[in-house]
Order: structure tokens, then sequence, then C-alpha cells
């Protein structure tokens, strides 16, 4: 089977990208080919991350556009030109126009940092959201690595992994703690499970295929 194509799409840090990059050192992620990063942010440390993989580097600066319109136009064009098939959005902070989600429907991965439908949607990233749920006072949150759809946080759902949240947490505690224990492990595994062939989607329901050693 031949090697998935795949985009991903960062503005910052990378944290999430490096845990992809790391993944794919130690072969935990199967038939794909990280063939591009695309940063918004000209300046973003995500950047170095990819350079001091090897993976090749592309910038659309968001400053450079002005509208959303014509900024999701040319991600569009950098992917087509790409020929990327799977796009993995790892720390990427801007909402791109319904056309782009139209032309990757099913084919754009997300990580969110808490367990959709709680504490998701406009407004939620980053920092907000663990601040929402230690004021909430749940006792589990988690990630979320979900297809991306028209609504914020609203697509398919593929993996959740919870993780507690404990007494005297702060957003910045909460926040390493989910990346660890969740993010850094659901989204590599999600992004494996598509490019292995074993996701397929009805409606709102992702199902996940046994794989050939689990069937043996």
């Amino acid at each position: 089977m031949k090697p998935v194509k795949t985009a991903v799409l960062v503005s910052g840090g990378g944290t999430n990208l490096q845990a992809i990059l790391d993944s794919m050192i130690f072969d935990e992620i199967k038939n794909c080919e990280i063939t591009a990063v695309i940063s918004s942010n000209p300046n973003a440390y995500a950047l170095v991350r990819a350079k001091n993989a090897n993976v090749p580097t592309y910038v659309v600066d968001r400053a450079s556009f002005p509208n959303r319109r014509t900024f999701t136009d040319a991600i569009i064009d950098k992917l087509r030109d790409l020929d990327i098939e799977l796009v993995v959005l790892a720390g990427f902070l801007y909402v791109l126009t319904p056309r782009f989600v139209s032309l990757f429907e099913n084919r754009v991965i997300n990580i969110h940092p808490a367990l959709i439908p709680a504490f998701c949607g406009d407004g939620y990233y980053g920092l907000h959201v663990h601040e929402k749920v230690l004021e909430y006072g749940v006792k589990l949150t988690g990630a979320t690595a979900h297809f991306v759809s028209e609504v914020t946080d609203g697509g398919p759902i593929i993996l959740q992994k919870a993780v507690e949240v404990k007494e005297g947490d702060t957003p910045e505690i909460l926040q390493r703690r989910v990346m660890e224990e969740a993010e850094w492990q659901i989204l590599p595994k999600a992004i494996s499970l598509y490019c292995e062939g074993r996701l397929s989607v009805e409606g709102r329901i992702v199902h996940i295929k046994e794989s050939s050693e689990e069937k043996a």
C-alpha cells in the first residue's frame, strides 16, 4: 500500500508536531509520509522542529492575506501543489473556510484538548480550555482526535482519552498533563489508523477496523 502523503498545519511551538515526528521515528505511524509542514507564522518554532527532522517546510503567512477566504485559498493551493491526501491540524490557530472542509472532507484530523462535546467550540482553544475545565470543577478531562467539519470541534470523533483533573491543578499544569497523557498518544494513533485505511465514517460515527495483527 502506497504511503499516504500527509501535511501538518502549524502556527506555534509545534509540540504536537514533535509527537508526530517522534512517532514516525519509532514506526508507530504506519503507511504515512509526512510530505510537508505548513505554517501560518514564519516565526513558528514548529518550522525548526520540522527542519531538524528533514521534513520540507512551507510558510503561508496569515498576515499577508486580507481575509480568511484568500488565506484559505492559498492553503488549498499549496496542499494541491503537493498532492496531499491527509491534512493534520497540530496547533493551527485559524479556522479555514467551508471550501477547505468540503475539498478535504474526512481527510482533515484535528486534536482538541478536552473530551468533546464538553469544553469545545468557538473560543475554546489553548489554555482557555483548561481554564474552563478547572472553573467548572470536572474530575476528568482529556483529548479528542476528530475529523474537521464546518462546525468548530464538531466533526466525527476518531479517538478520545481521559485524563484526571487533580487537586491543585493550574491551567498550565493541566495543559501539560493532557498533552503528555492524551494528545501526544491519540493524535499519532489517529493518523496511523487513517493511513492504514482502517477508518470509515457513517454520519457522525467513525468505525475502526481491526488490524491484521488483532485479527490474528
